[in-house]
Parts: C-alpha cells; sequence; structure tokens
C-alpha cells in the first residue's frame, strides 16, 4: 500500500531533518527575516492567547521560508527537535492521506506528548482541513501550530466556520521597499531617526535635509523595486526575464487556472482572465462594473462583481472603498482596483518602457505606496480607502483612517507636476493629522508651497522610512506608531 505506516515515516522523517541533527539548513532558513516572521511568531509564542496561525498570501512570497525561520527560531530557543514537526501537504504521498493519520504516526513513532508544534504547509490540499485542525487544537490543550495556504478563500471561509478563537489569520503581502533592500544586502543609511513618515514635518530644516541626502543612495534601488516588484526570486534572479515567466507561470496562471475554479466551481477561466487582464490595464483606477461588463463582451454585471471577490481573496488584487472624510463612513460607490503586486502586472501587460514611461511608472508608484500604507496598518484594523468629492483634483488616492486619527495621502510620481489652492488634499488638509505628497525627485521634499501643511517626500524614502519605523515597531512592540 503507497500511503502506509512506514512510507508515511520515511516522507516525515526526510522533510523533518532536525530530527537528527538538531538544526535546519540555511537554504531552508534564509538568514533575512520579514517583519512578517514577527507578526507569526507573536501568534506562534503569545503567552496567554492560544492560536494557531494562518500565514496566507500569494503564491511565492515566501510563506514556507518564514516557517523555516520560525523552526529555526524554536531549536535556537531549546525546544527539543522532535517536538517540532513539518507536513506539506503539497507532497505527492501526502494529499493521498487523511489528516489524522499523518498526525498518528508522527505521535506513535516520533513524539508521543501533546506539547507539539506543528506547522502545515499548503493545508487546503487536505480534506476538511478546518475540522481536523479544531479537533487537533481542542483535544491537544498544550499544542501549538502553524499553518499556510496560497489560496486564502478557502482558509478565511473555514477560519470563520469553525475556528473562531482557535486560530488567526495573518495575510503576507510581498515584499517591502525596506525588506527588498534589506534581501538584496544594500547598505543602509546610517543615523535614521526613529521617526515615521508623518511626523518628518516636527524635524528642523536642517535634520530634514540630513536625512533626505542620508537616504538619497536608495532612489536608484527604488526603480528597479518598482519594475521587478517584491518577490524574493524575483528580487534576487539576475535573468528578470526568465523571472518574468516565472512569475507569470506560477503565480498568475496557476491562481487563475487551477486555484480559484477549483475553489469555486468556475466553468468560463476566459472571462476571469479578461477581467483580470482589464483590472491590470486599469490598475489604480476607479473600476465601474457597469463599464468591465460593457467592454468585456459576453461578461455580465454579477459575474464581474463576483469574479473581482475571488481575485482580491486570492491575493492578485487589492480592492479599496470610498471613505467619506465627514463621517468617517465607507460609501456605496465605485472601488479603486490595485494589482497586488508590479510584479504580477508588468509579468502580465509585458511592456518594454516602463522606466521611461512615465504613466506607467505613476501607476507602479501609486500601486506600491497603496500597498505599503496596507500593509504597514494591517495588524491595527485600520480603514485604508480613498476619497473623491466631484471632478478634476478632487481626489485623495488614499485615506486612512484609526481611532481619532487620519492621514492623507496623495501621489505624485513624475518630474512636474501642480497642485494648488482648490485641490481636495489642500482644502481638507487641516481635518486631519497629518497630509503627505509622495513625489519622485530626490530634492523634491518639506512642506507644500500651496499649503504648508501638506509634506512632499520622495516616494522611496516614503517607502523606507515606513519600513524602517516598522522595524523599529517590532524592536519596541509597546510604542505606538499611528500619531505623532
Amino acid at each position: 500500500m503507497i500511503a502506509s505506516s512506514e512510507n508515511l515515516l520515511k516522507v516525515l522523517s526526510a522533510t523533518n531533518p532536525w530530527w537528527k541533527t538538531g538544526r535546519i539548513s540555511a537554504d531552508y532558513a534564509k538568514p533575512v527575516r520579514r517583519f512578517a516572521y514577527f507578526e507569526a511568531m507573536k501568534l506562534l509564542m503569545h503567552p496567554d492567547i492560544r492560536r494557531i496561525a494562518l500565514l496566507t498570501g500569494a503564491r511565492r512570497i515566501g510563506k514556507t521560508t518564514i516557517m523555516y525561520q520560525m523552526i529555526e527560531g524554536l531549536l535556537d530557543a531549546g525546544v527539543a527537535s522532535n517536538r517540532i514537526v513539518y507536513i506539506s501537504f503539497d507532497h505527492p504521498l501526502l494529499k493521498l492521506c487523511r489528516f489524522d493519520k499523518i498526525v498518528n504516526v508522527y505521535q506513535q513513532n516520533i513524539y508521543p506528548d501533546d506539547d507539539v508544534y506543528y506547522f502545515f504547509d499548503e493545508i487546503q490540499y487536505t480534506a476538511d482541513w478546518a475540522a481536523w485542525l479544531k479537533t487537533l487544537y481542542d483535544t491537544n490543550p498544550h499544542c501549538r501550530g502553524v499553518a499556510t495556504g496560497s489560496a486564502s478563500p478557502i482558509l478565511i471561509d473555514k477560519a470563520n466556520e469553525s475556528g473562531v478563537g482557535r486560530w488567526s489569520t495573518l495575510q503576507i503581502p510581498t515584499l517591502s521597499f525596506y525588506e527588498y533592500c534589506d534581501l538584496l544586502g544594500v547598505e543602509k543609511p546610517k543615523l535614521l531617526p526613529e521617526i515615521k513618515p508623518s511626523g518628518l514635518s516636527d524635524l528642523p530644516q536642517h535634520e530634514q535635509t540630513m536625512l533626505f541626502a542620508r537616504l538619497s543612495p536608495l532612489q536608484r534601488h527604488l526603480n528597479r523595486y518598482l519594475t521587478v516588484g517584491g518577490f524574493p526570486e524575483l528580487a534576487l534572479s539576475s535573468d528578470e526575464l526568465f523571472a518574468q515567466r516565472v512569475m507569470r507561470d506560477d503565480v498568475v496562471d496557476k491562481v487563475l487556472k487551477r486555484d480559484i475554479p477549483a475553489l469555486y466551481n468556475i466553468r468560463s477561466i476566459v472571462d476571469l482572465e479578461k477581467i483580470f487582464l482589464y483590472l491590470c490595464y486599469n490598475s489604480s483606477g476607479i473600476i465601474s462594473m457597469e463599464a468591465i461588463s460593457q467592454e468585456l463582451e459576453g461578461v455580465t454585471r454579477p459575474t464581474v462583481e463576483k469574479y473581482i471577490q475571488y481575485l482580491m481573496s486570492a491575493n492578485l488584487i487589492y480592492i479599496s472603498k470610498p471613505v467619506d472624510l465627514g463621517g468617517k463612513k465607507i460609501l456605496k460607490s465605485q472601488p479603486k482596483i490595485y494589482i497586488a503586486d508590479a510584479a504580477i502586472r508588468n509579468a502580465v501587460i509585458m511592456q518594454e518602457d516602463i522606466l521611461t514611461n512615465p504613466i506607467e511608472m505613476g501607476i507602479i508608484a501609486k500601486t506600491a505606496v497603496y500597498k505599503h500604507v496596507r500593509a504597514f496598518y494591517y495588524r491595527l484594523a485600520a480603514n485604508v480607502g480613498y476619497h473623491r468629492n466631484g471632478g478634476k483634483n478632487q481626489e485623495i488616492d488614499i485615506v486612512v483612517d484609526y481611532l481619532k486619527s487620519r492621514i492623507l495621502i496623495e501621489v505624485k510620481y513624475r518630474e512636474e507636476y501642480s497642485i494648488g489652492e482648490k485641490a481636495l488634499i489642500v482644502r481638507t488638509a487641516e481635518k486631519a493629522d497629518s497630509a503627505l505628497l509622495i513625489t519622485k525627485r530626490a530634492d523634491d521634499f518639506g512642506p507644500l508651497q500651496a499649503c504648508p501643511i501638506v509634506y512632499r517626500i520622495p516616494a522611496y524614502a516614503f517607502l523606507y522610512l515606513l519600513g524602517h519605523a516598522e522595524k523599529n515597531m517590532y524592536a519596541n512592540p509597546g510604542d505606538d506608531l499611528i500619531t505623532k
């Protein structure tokens, strides 16, 4: 019998080499720790609240690497190696087996007690995983665990059904600019203050000038980051064309042609591909479901709305909803759509002149800023949307509402732009705790002439300082990084 206990034990022994060596290979646990690693470890090791951490996110963003790093952290902390088990449900043999049978083989042959650290990779591939995970949690009061899945919809849906009080979902974005620089070994600017972008205007002018001078070498790295995106393999690759093809095959095609159709029983994959292609060309723009339906002949509006929700839950797009600046309400209006990462969009539309195309670079930069802001405030459950009020220049790209704090962000990633007194961010800046204008040029920083309380900051500095603030947040977890 293929799925015999003996064969299962062989697979488990091969995929858990630390049972014999007591350590984990550096090839698996990469030295650079992402912010998501620290969030996941907080969930896993919380002294008072026991939760299984569900790590979700797009394919190829490094969820398995984070798991291996967590295992290394446990081993370094002195946890006995046989108390740590890694089970990959993407393995051909393990796909054939019931969840409980695999766990039983481990318990009967490796470690019989219940104070185990379980690591389940691609858990959505095993049948009835939510019910089994619930049983494992309930019947083993001292166990702790982590699970990953590229298919967020099924994880989140099942978590809502039976995981309340048992597991917490952590959505992992692609690499931030700070993490990208860290991964590539870019030299860190020296003497950076522990300050977030919204607090820069409080610094004396000479300190602002010195700070941006220290950050300026990062600008050339931002250009590559905006074009190759935040997937670790693509960021590290010297063959960007090949890496882009891998991105298209492994991330886009497998999600559109396998994951989503299997999860939602979609028959017309072509319609799903058409809608995603439309969104790629219109990323960062306000989307009309009716307009998409009319342009893509034969695709009904209900289908468009449904498929866009599928794409969001599969981590290919972000949906930004309109916010009422008066009452902080979410308005029932047309959303903005952002492709989740520049690498995804660039792999689909395959334009060669991106760096020299100001319109394309503007779209990519706006997408990057939105992704960073959304990821930064994700743990705080803040509302990150946009505001629109009328016609030309009457839109604010990003609005962050958290408790009693509000941040307004407008992105103007081009050499020259015009923001006058009638611009919406200028007229509403006094109602916010902070108003930021994200620019392109290294020398384009400081108070906006038309409205000094709007602070200009180059995109490379904004993105890097946001990551630097997040790093300080993990170093000083008690700090509140939201308000000045």
